[in-house]
């Protein structure tokens, strides 16, 4: 693999941490400081309407002025970030807590574009192995994220998280050394492409395979953060576990998002991205009877770590598929829309999460899950047996 797709793995591990580190305190924090239960996931949801917004942003200035500079930009979003959750710490303000959420979110559309950079610098015959390199980063964030979270200052300290904010905005400091000083633009492949160019979107979106490939990831990651948003309030407020057992759980879940990305290039070569994606929605329905089926930690944790490993499967399916379905010069607007859809779906399934915990219950909470499981299945089989399409190796 080239230089840049390893620069943007080491950027990824760290840049990446903003999730994590969210998704395991957000819900806490949120809860210290909220004026009620209701409100305790807005942090987490925030950070995915943060993304949403800063998508198209980011791509449009993206096709402009470059990829790098744009992910410089998103570094600098994350410092600020970890800043203003440092000062609402400090203060004990749940408003400056959301805007650190809004913000990491507009640094994490960026990240979200590593995949993209990662796949036009290796042949066409290598995107899928590139995506799913960066996609490795996760793993030392899955780590990472949560041990920051838990650094020096817990729920029951005079100003709360306050150094594990702090911590994170040193994180992301270094994700902008390693971008600045080791990714070289002149190591994307050159494509012919105009802004604004190719076929009209309507015409593009015509074709089956775009939906699956969309509805794959979309769906796949609406149901991982509805399931994961809910998690460490469902088992700190609602069950009872402690505050390192709802850690545990949240880091083997994001590990199990992760490590698959080590064999996802060999799966699409031996079996193909249909049976890939097939596997990733039977993990998130097994997820669901998991979970559905008990509050024990190992009823926690099985059932999470299959959530994990059937999004992986999901989001690395999708993402791989997409390209199959534009062209070059249409590359930008279309993934642009991809993300738009994805990080929206995520945004409202986290936004929703604490208020189907208080009112369903976890069982009641995950079971909604699967309506929206259903519906890609069906996605999936119109692409299949109505669109003749070549058969897609990594």
């Amino acid at each position: 693999m080239p230089l840049n797709v390893w620069v943007l793995v080491a950027a990824q591990a760290l840049a990446m941490c903003t999730a994590p580190f969210v998704v395991f305190i957000g819900s806490i924090q949120g809860r210290l400081l909220a004026p009620s239960i209701e409100y305790a996931t807005l942090p987490v949801g925030l950070v995915v309407v943060g993304t949403v917004l800063a998508i198209k942003p980011a791509t449009w200035l993206m096709e402009r002025v470059g990829r790098k500079q744009v992910m410089l930009l998103g570094a600098v979003m994350g410092i600020l970030t970890g800043l203003l959750g440092t000062l609402a710490s400090w203060q004990g303000s749940f408003p400056l807590l959301c805007l650190a959420a809004v913000i990491g979110g507009t640094g994490l559309a960026v990240v979200h574009q590593y995949r993209f950079a990662a796949m036009e610098s290796v042949p066409t015959e290598l995107a899928g192995s590139a995506a799913a390199r960066v996609l490795l980063g996760g793993l030392v964030a899955a780590w990472l994220g949560p041990e920051i979270a838990g650094i020096g200052s817990g729920p029951d300290e005079a100003f709360p998280f306050l150094t594990s904010w702090f911590g994170l905005a040193i994180v992301q400091g270094v994700a902008l050394i390693i971008l600045a000083a080791g990714y070289r633009a002149r190591g994307e492949l050159v494509r012919e492409s105009q802004p604004g160019g190719g076929r009209p979107l309507p015409e593009v979106l015509a074709n089956p395979l775009v939906w699956a490939a969309i509805s794959a990831a979309a769906i796949g990651y609406a149901v991982m953060s509805f399931i994961m948003t809910a998690t460490p309030l469902s088992m700190t407020e609602s069950v009872g576990h402690d505050f390192d057992d709802a850690k545990r759980v949240i880091q083997l879940h994001i590990m199990a998002m992760y490590l698959p990305s080590l064999i996802s290039g060999w799966l699409i070569r031996v079996v193909g991205l249909p049976l890939m994606m097939t596997a990733g929605l039977l993990a998130c329905l097994g997820c669901v009877l998991l979970a559905a089926s008990g509050i024990s930690f190992h009823h926690y944790l099985s059932a999470l770590v299959l959530l994990g490993i059937g999004w992986n499967f999901l989001f690395v399916g999708g993402t791989t598929l997409l390209p199959r379905g534009y062209r070059e010069s249409e590359r930008f607007r279309v993934q642009g829309l991809n993300d738009m859809l994805v990080f929206g779906a995520q945004a409202t399934a986290a936004l929703s999460a604490g208020a189907a915990l208080s009112w369903l219950g976890w069982g009641g909470l995950v079971m909604l899950a699967v309506p929206f499981l259903v519906l890609h299945g069906v996605l999936m089989i119109f692409w299949l047996t109505r669109a003749r399409t070549p058969e897609i190796a990594d």
